[in-house]
């Protein structure tokens, strides 16, 4: 159902109203998955989205980002290969990788997706939507035309986050690059700044640089990826400047001057340094898309994160009716695990409104404990990192008893070799020693984002190790490296670690 369909007979500054089961203010994946998940309990669903039906993901996010690093990182695959390299002649053409990603994001056309929320059998509506009291929302369009929406069981607020540009003196007129211009740009900048060691910094880092840009990192932290265990930021910081980045940690941003709008922006370093480049990009962290969606009306604060318990229902809210999902409650700001939380509050939606008590227990249908304990994540740099679970740190500092095992992968996995040779990599498993499961995996070589699912799997289902040796990899495989993590195990005293 088209806007114009929805508001049939009203005028501009007119109200329509209309009642449904469920209101879904924002229309970006983690949006149309809890769209799908309630409409498949039996209940009505009316979709609301201001932007591009798909949302950041589909159009400035994972779908674009991926499809600029793959090319990259396939002529790397190649090059580490003898027989291949030699096949790989000349620079990747950035005209040719532009409009693959063109073709990914369909040309910022959203049609095809709101067709197929169409086919789900949910109302979309285009505007801008707003709270206005308990299980109410009214929905601006742009040609100033009203729909109030009531709710009968649920609103689910997935309106995302966008990124945060730091303060800093000469921001504004150095027009910096968030990774919205960082995917949508079809001009390779000669020298590109890259402010931030996270997962954003680190995959544009990479697609830029293999595109033809001069890139320099900066990074406030000591080190890559600071979430991960500190040996994956290693290893990708040699993999960067292998490629030809300049990387540079404990740095920090103070000033920037951009005298003329196309002219080179310079940027001053915390040590006085000054450094000249064409564009800057920021990937420095997200803000919530909550300052105008009438969180006040409900009794919560505009522009901050969204709290929420295990079932994903707001907290501070009076009834069992409000519930974020994805970046805007701030448990994992990754699309797999928004996508994750829309399945579990479909779940309970349905189950509250059919009568039903959700149940409320750790890894039940009704909660979404993987976000605590089992969250993957996976960056496509070279080399590929790759975990899931807690890293040792974080669960040494939860209280288990646990132990580390460590494997060289180009040393002990014959498969890795086959994939590359020369393989440079290394994975860590965190056992729980009391209780004889993992806690995590972590994984860095090329290759390793594919076999993150086993790793998952394993976390999430406490896997015992004893079972674990049940499942034999096939020979010759990168997969191997569970045997050579298990025989580590298994060979390493229980005092180590």
């Amino acid at each position: 159902m088209s806007v114009s369909e929805s508001i049939e007979g009203a005028g501009p500054g007119e109200e329509t109203a209309r009642n449904y089961d469920v209101v879904v203010v924002g229309g970006g994946p983690v949006g149309i998955n809890a769209a799908d998940r309630t409409h498949a309990e039996g209940l009505t669903v009316a979709l609301v989205e201001r932007e591009l039906v798909g949302g950041e993901c589909n159009y400035w996010g994972c779908v674009p980002s991926k499809s600029l690093l793959r090319p990259v990182l396939a002529v790397a695959d190649a090059r580490r290969v003898d027989g291949a390299r030699e096949a790989v002649t000349g620079a990747i053409a950035p005209a040719g990788v532009f409009g693959r990603r063109d073709r990914y994001v369909t040309n910022w056309d959203d049609s095809p997706v709101a067709e197929a929320v169409g086919g789900m059998g949910v109302d979309l509506l285009r505007g801008h939507a707003r709270l206005d009291g308990p299980r109410r929302v009214v929905v601006t369009t742009s040609d100033d035309r009203v729909v109030a929406l009531t709710a009968r069981h649920a609103v689910i607020v997935c309106t995302g986050s966008t990124a945060a540009v730091p303060d800093l003196p000469g921001v504004a007129e150095a027009k910096p690059w968030t990774n919205r211009k960082a995917t949508d740009s079809s001009v390779v900048p000669p020298r590109l700044a890259v402010v931030g060691a996270g997962g954003v910094g680190v995959e544009m880092a990479t697609a830029w640089q293999g595109l033809g840009s001069k890139v320099t990192l900066l990074s406030r932290d000591r080190g890559l990826l600071p979430r991960m265990e500190p040996f994956v930021g290693e290893y990708v910081s040699r993999g960067l400047s292998d490629l030809g980045v300049d990387v540079r940690c404990g740095v920090a941003v103070t000033e920037l001057h951009r005298p003329t709008t196309s002219g080179p922006v310079g940027v001053v370093l915390d040590s006085g340094e000054k450094i000249e480049v064409d564009e800057i990009l920021f990937a420095t962290g997200r803000i919530p898309n909550t300052a105008d969606i009438g969180l006040d009306t409900v009794g919560l604060v505009p522009g901050g994160w969204i709290d929420v318990d295990g079932t994903c229902l707001a907290r501070g809210v009076d009834g069992d009716w409000l519930y974020a999902l994805g970046d805007v409650n701030h448990r994992a700001l990754l699309t797999h695990q928004g996508k994750y939380q829309a399945r579990i509050a479909g779940a309970v939606i349905g189950a509250r409104a059919h009568g039903r008590t959700p149940d409320t227990r750790r890894w039940s249908a009704h909660v979404a404990t993987a976000d605590e304990l089992a969250v993957p994540q996976a960056f496509f740099t070279d080399p590929e990192a790759g975990s899931v679970g807690l890293t040792a740190a974080q669960a040494e500092r939860d209280g288990h008893r646990i132990r580390t095992i460590d494997v060289d992968m180009g040393q002990a996995v014959p498969g890795a070799n086959f994939f590359a040779d020369g393989y440079s990599g290394r994975a860590r498993m965190v056992v729980d020693e009391e209780h004889g499961y993992l806690h995590g995996a972590t994984f860095v070589g090329p290759g390793v984002a594919e076999m993150l699912h086993s790793a998952t799997i394993a976390v999430a289902a406490r896997v015992p190790i004893e079972r674990l040796w049940h499942a034999v990899p096939c020979f010759p495989t990168v997969s191997e490296v569970w045997l050579r993590l298990l025989e580590a195990y298994r060979d390493t005293p229980t005092d180590a670690g």
